[in-house]
């Protein structure tokens, strides 16, 4: 391809991936604004972020049998067909349940999405000219995350929170059409290729069983509800059966001879770890910014577009100084980041100002800079170049799952870090105390009725017990970053060719 041709198609595919990407964190900062508005709590409305997640988690192994089996250009222009179908069907979705249906559906078929895309732009650049493909790929999925929190901010405050959705629309149609007129001439070999359906069933049945357990638990007090026992028993069983097919088939749909491996096994577990707390992060910050805080969607936003920023300016360097450092040292520097960042959000007061909140994001985004990059190079060490496509899949399904759990997880956490605060603030704030009673001295004497003067006691009270909950949350993130740098030096020396980053959805 050149000329005119070229740089149509490479926008087009990079539209595609900036898509899915941007589709991964808009939802995020709406959270509160779309609970409201179909009638849920802020708890369950994290559904929508979670269910996406896994369900594009699941869809990411089927990714290479699709464009074996149907080629890329017809794999890639059907997946960003669908996804702008999904896409509409959440824009007009009529409730929880309805949404949480149709994000699912939107998170399935996105899998081949970013892997297309970038296989795609290699394919239509010459040899010489395909680091800018690859460039153009990394700069994509890396401003989305940026665009994604303001973006969803500015639409939730703006207009109706379904336009974060319905904005996918007209991108999709374009974007599958430009692909298919100019890249169907160029479809990739296809054939006949074995799909393991019993081992891709068992999959679906324990990662989505899990998932309703983690989400629904809480509001159903967890092992006392008959339901989350059974969820808990399905989820056993079949995680065990789908681990012994999965050992025993010849075409299974995840390869987990992988683990054998030293550096895929601790890289991947390390990177889970990593990327999950990174995610209940990003969820958690924007939710009690707007629930407890008092800041808009768009403000919300805002807090959380330096992160992007500064990996925008910063990967460039990270991935020169990938081909001569050892990836160990480089992961060590994302999470000694990640940990300064959440630690300084472990300190936040009730008097915190937007700089405050600002800042922690700006650190956050060194380790954005290097961490993937870094963390992709070390679990790919010694996997045989024929088995790279089949690892990289593996561990990006497992760090978008873990992604998903860890959104539920916190959620749960948060919610009981502040009852157990909030019990304890109530003994030393009875109307007997000194405290109180100067409070509600003061509330009296600006006019305020006592009952209501009483329940703004309770409110600041509540209000106290979330923030402290929060500062719970990340002082064990920060700590938990210390302790992974401990295992990514169990992992044997690796050193990048210099290759570029991984998206960060």
């Amino acid at each position: 391809m050149h000329g005119g041709a070229l740089a149509i198609t490479a926008l087009a595919l990079a539209l595609g991936t900036f898509m899915q990407v941007l589709d991964s964190t808009i939802a995020n900062v709406s959270l509160p604004t779309i609970a409201g508005n179909l009638g849920v709590s802020p708890d369950q409305g994290t559904w929508v972020i979670t269910s996406f997640a896994v369900a594009n988690g699941i869809g990411v192994p089927l990714t290479g049998w699709l464009m074996g089996r149907y080629g890329v250009v017809r794999t890639f222009t059907f997946s960003v067909l669908a996804f702008t179908i999904a896409s509409f069907l959440c824009g007009i979705a009529w409730s929880l349940p309805s949404l949480i249906f149709f994000r699912v559906l939107q998170g399935a078929v996105s899998g081949p999405m970013i892997p297309g895309s970038q296989a795609l732009l290699i394919s239509i650049f010459p040899s010489d000219r395909r680091s800018a493909a690859l460039g153009i790929w990394s700069i994509t999925t890396l401003v989305a995350p940026i665009c994604g929190p303001i973006l969803g901010g500015y639409i939730s405050d703006n207009y109706h929170w379904a336009w974060i959705f319905l904005f996918n629309v007209p991108v999709g149609l374009i974007v599958s059409f430009l692909t298919w007129m100019n890249l169907k001439s160029r479809e990739t070999p296809t054939r006949k290729l074995p799909i393991d359906m019993v081992g891709l069933s068992l999959l679906i049945v324990w990662v989505g069983a899990l998932q309703v357990m983690l989400d629904t638990g809480k509001d159903a007090d967890w092992f006392a509800s008959t339901q989350i026992v059974i969820l808990f028993l399905v989820t056993v069983v079949s995680f065990v059966v789908w681990l012994i097919w999965e050992l025993t088939e010849k075409h299974p749909i995840v390869d987990l001879s992988l683990f054998r491996g030293r550096n895929f096994a601790l890289g991947t577990v390390v990177f889970c770890l990593g990327y999950a707390i990174f995610f209940a992060a990003n969820l958690l910050m924007p939710l009690w910014l707007q629930t407890q805080v008092g800041y808009t969607a768009t403000w919300a936003g805002l807090v959380a577009a330096p992160t992007g920023v500064i990996a925008v300016l910063l990967t460039p360097l990270s991935a020169r100084l990938m081909a001569r450092i050892d990836a160990r040292i480089m992961a060590t520097i994302a999470f000694i980041a990640f940990a300064i960042s959440y630690l300084m959000r472990a300190n936040f007061t009730n008097d915190a100002s937007f700089v405050d909140f600002m800042l922690p994001l700006l650190v956050q985004g060194i380790a954005m800079a290097t961490f993937f990059l870094a963390m992709i190079t070390i679990l790919l060490d010694g996997v045989p170049p024929e088995k790279i496509p089949l690892a990289s899949g593996l561990s990006n399904f497992s760090r978008i799952t873990a992604g998903g759990f860890a959104a539920s997880i916190v959620t749960t956490l948060w919610d009981r870090r502040e009852a157990l605060h909030q019990s304890r603030l109530v003994d030393h704030t009875t109307q007997f105390t000194p405290q109180f009673q100067q409070a509600l001295h003061h509330l009296t004497a600006l006019g305020m009725p006592d009952l209501t003067a009483k329940a703004a006691v309770m409110h600041t009270v509540i209000t106290q017990a979330y923030l402290l909950a929060t500062n719970d949350i990340f002082w064990v993130s920060g700590w938990i970053c210390f302790v992974l740098i401990g295992l990514v030096w169990l992992c044997r020396r690796a050193i990048s060719g210099g290759g570029p980053p991984v998206a960060a959805d």
